[in-house]
């Protein structure tokens, strides 16, 4: 057993070493014939990836030495977002003396912290994709270095401070993704010289003040998604010469005036979202059967022409224009004073034996379906990205909730704009309104998951009863024994949550530290959005 090694074992071990030296002899030669990137390169990268305490896999570069060599210089495209193979991910670009990473991926990782100000410093990135983490604090005006950007990916983070002006020094810009990143403030004026623009994603923000005139100068964009403008109040005049559009999403942004009239003219426009403004005058004439539109929740007069099927404003909703009458004003219509929903999913009988109707029909990107019986209707709005293809629009969890009909908490209807239930032959009266949910979706900080955030507005009385003190008067008069100060607290964060501005609505966990009394129920200042900007008749709404 103590002997020496036999021949065989000798001339393996002599392979290996050779071996060994065969392959740094390569590396060598790779190296002469790409080059070799900058020692501020490889120390900025690293000292990135250590701070968010994330590594590449060995065999995808040389991780402790030369990073631009193996997948980084070779054919593998890493840009896919769906490719978690090679996450986190780099390429570069060499002239055979020289090295730069010039693509950098860190997607859906949930990266936690700040932005290290190392980043900055690689100056030659091209493609840059933050996207799906738990990034915060604010962004560097030192984002003004990376002048060769051409895509910048921010979305969905828990950044702060406001948007820094200095992004519009980034000339080269074509694809600005920043979509519920946390980032507030006004769009900088800054932004105007940003050209090349093809795509911006804007919307779930802390935005404030109007959406730029200068955007209309920004001839080359074909995408825009901006939603939940604050404090100002805007016009859509800046798009009548922006007839390259295939989608238009300014949803909640305090928009007022007309639609221009040449909008129909839109030959490459499929989705149109102008919904929660304050739009008058006629809906233009639209030409193309594949447009999605929805313009609900503004003073528009709409006639649709025939093939608009794809539309949400379907006759039922004439319910939710201002100044219409809905079912139950009607004689002639059906009037019924409950309905009950097992949203996504089957027909239900709960254990109260409450006849949860079925809820499964097919939803498209933007559709309207409306019960035979006219008791109630759903609409929906908005496409899913392609890794979220999902046709029926619902989602399912096997979960096990603790309660007695665990399973009308299984099933979901999902959204990626807005999904609207409508009751459509009530009688005038007052009502009890109930909502089961469990959450299935968000998972607890830090992740990406957990920042998203559940807005309900219900239209009810609750706002006069609140004003008057008389917070009471909703609770069901069958319940003999109740808190009088829970009431208060739940009615206190509704309000809250219906609120017009991103700014002024709680995030789900300080809603849930208000509900459970662990933090204080902050003071309601003003009315929600539904009152102050639609002007309703309240004396004869009693819903």
């Amino acid at each position: 057993m103590g002997g020496s090694p036999t021949p065989s074992v000798l001339c393996a071990l002599a392979f290996y070493f050779v071996f060994l030296l065969g392959l740094d002899r390569l590396v060598q030669i790779v190296r002469a014939q790409n080059g070799t990137t900058p020692p501020s390169e490889v120390s900025a990268l690293n000292s990135v990836f250590n701070q968010w305490g994330i590594s590449a896999k060995y065999y995808q570069w040389n991780i402790s030495g030369e990073p631009c060599s193996g997948a980084a210089i070779d054919n593998t495209v890493i840009w896919n977002i769906g490719n978690s193979e090679f996450n986190p991910g780099i390429k570069c670009d060499c002239n055979g003396t020289v090295c730069h990473i010039i693509q950098l991926k860190v997607y859906a990782l949930d990266v936690t912290g700040a932005i290290p100000e190392e980043l900055w410093s690689l100056t030659s990135l091209t493609h840059l994709n933050l996207a799906l983490n738990y990034l915060r604090g604010p962004l560097s005006s030192s984002i003004a270095n990376l002048t060769q950007l051409q895509t910048l990916s921010l979305g969905i983070n828990a950044l702060s401070g406001k948007v820094p002006k200095e992004i519009g020094k980034l000339t080269n810009l074509i694809v600005f993704y920043f979509d519920s990143s946390g980032v507030s403030g006004a769009i900088p004026y800054t932004f105007a010289a940003l050209q090349n623009l093809t795509t911006v994603w804007g919307s779930d923000n802390e935005l404030t003040g109007r959406i730029p005139e200068f955007i209309g100068n920004w001839s080359k964009l074909r995408i825009l998604r901006i939603s939940d403008l604050s404090n100002g109040s805007s016009s859509l005049a800046f798009l009548k010469d922006m007839t390259s559009l295939s989608t238009l999403i300014l949803r909640n942004n305090n928009i007022s005036g007309t639609i221009p009239s040449n909008i129909g003219d839109f030959q490459s426009l499929s989705q149109l979202f102008l919904g929660n403004n304050k739009l008058t005058g006629m809906l233009p004439a639209l030409k193309s059967p594949l447009l999605h539109i929805d313009v609900s929740y503004n003073q528009l007069s709409v006639e649709l022409p025939s093939w608009a099927n794809n539309s949400v404003l379907a006759t039922g909703l004439d319910c939710i224009q201002q100044n219409f009458p809905c079912l139950g004003d009607i004689p002639s219509s059906p009037k019924y004073s409950d309905f009950a929903i097992n949203c996504g999913g089957p027909e239900i009988i709960s254990s109260s034996q409450i006849v949860y109707e079925w809820d499964n029909e097919t939803l498209g990107p933007a559709t309207y379906y409306e019960t035979s019986t006219k008791r109630w209707a759903v609409s929906n709005v908005g496409h899913f990205n392609d890794i979220l293809n999902n046709p029926q629009y619902t989602s399912v969890s096997s979960s096990q909730i603790n309660t007695l009909d665990s399973e009308l908490l299984q099933t979901a209807r999902i959204s990626p704009g807005s999904l609207r239930y409508f009751g459509l032959g009530l009688d005038n009266g007052n009502y009890n309104v109930t909502l089961e949910f469990a959450e299935t979706s968000f998972f607890n900080p830090p992740a990406w998951q957990s920042l998203g955030r559940r807005v309900f507005d219900i239209y009810i009385q609750a706002w006069h009863v609140y004003e008057n003190n008389c917070e009471v008067e909703l609770v069901d008069a069958r319940l003999l024994e109740f808190d009088e100060e829970e009431v208060k607290r739940v009615i206190g964060v509704a309000l809250l949550c219906t609120q017009t501005s991103p700014q002024q609505r709680p995030s789900m966990p300080r809603v849930v530290a208000m509900l459970s009394g662990d933090i204080e129920v902050s003071a309601v200042t003003s009315r929600p959005g539904y009152f102050t900007d639609w002007n309703f008749d309240t004396t004869s709404l009693e819903l």
